[in-house]
């Protein structure tokens, strides 16, 4: 199944075709596929460190979580959303910010897609591609230029992850669809304030929908809310995986706690081009 991937390289932006162990444009530029079966497009210039994105730890905290259950609740409303949507057969789905790469493997069981996942960690690419083979993973800065051709999606998710209006709206093919969710302002509330002495709660929605306001128009909005109670293995990776460089006095604070329920909230809102 073809894919649109695009160069990456500055001022060049041509289709990249796959032949054995890389991918190519016609200008010569190569980007060899890893072991795992990722590739990385990322340039020298997209870079703000040796090693960007997540760590293999936090890569490994999600997938932990999520094969416990954690967080499957927004990935089995996306699948259903995308049921509903008015999709062409195979259609192409990107996931910006993959992680895991859980979304685009649980869209491919029910339908048939070309998918593709993108994320700046390389251990979230490598991890996504070991699993799920048969999809497209690529490590790619989403706040650059996607490497992607134009009007050639035709499902976008951000789910919780990485957000780009401009390029979302010139990837997305006239009638394509953007499914974005954000964290609800109750999002881990409990964890929220063990770990920093409070909770304050945060709305994401109005800052999101002013973002995209110019580009794209909200045709659905919908929260995805449940409580779980999780022991303290599943805590200490929900740190993990979720506060970057969490600190020794962070976790020995979740260490001190047996059990507790926590609230996994979300806002879901499918957009379409305005």
């Amino acid at each position: 199944m073809l894919t649109p991937l695009a160069c990456t390289v500055r001022n060049c932006s041509l289709p990249l075709t796959k032949r054995e162990r890389r991918y190519i444009c016609e200008r010569g530029h190569s980007y060899d596929i890893a072991r795992s079966g990722y590739v990385n497009l990322l340039q020298p210039q997209d870079r703000r460190s040796r090693e960007p994105g997540d760590s293999k730890e936090a890569v490994a905290a999600r997938a932990s979580l999520l094969a416990a259950g954690v967080g499957r609740s927004l990935i089995d409303v996306v699948c259903e959303n995308a049921s509903t949507l008015t999709l062409p057969r195979a259609p192409v789905v990107v996931d910006l910010g993959c992680g895991t790469g859980d979304a685009i493997a649980s869209l491919g069981q029910r339908f048939l897609i070309a998918g593709i996942g993108i994320d700046l960690s390389s251990a979230a690419a490598e991890h996504a591609a070991r699993r799920f083979p048969d999809h497209t993973w690529v490590v790619a800065n989403a706040d650059r230029r996607l490497p992607l051709l134009d009007a050639s999606v035709d499902l976008m998710l951000s789910l919780h992850g990485r957000r780009n209006p401009v390029e979302a709206a010139r990837v997305l093919r006239s009638d394509g669809e953007l499914l974005i969710a954000v964290p609800g302002p109750d999002d881990l509330i409990e964890l929220r304030s063990l770990v920093q002495g409070s909770g304050v709660e945060r709305d994401r929605s109005e800052a999101l929908i002013e973002a995209h306001d110019a580009l794209f128009e909200v045709v659905e909005r919908r929260p995805v809310r449940e409580m779980i109670t999780l022991d303290r293995e599943m805590l200490l990776n929900l740190l993990r995986g979720t506060y970057r460089g969490a600190r020794l006095r962070a976790a020995e604070r979740v260490a001190s706690v047996d059990r507790m329920t926590v609230t996994l909230a979300s806002e879901l809102f499918v957009m379409k081009r305005s």
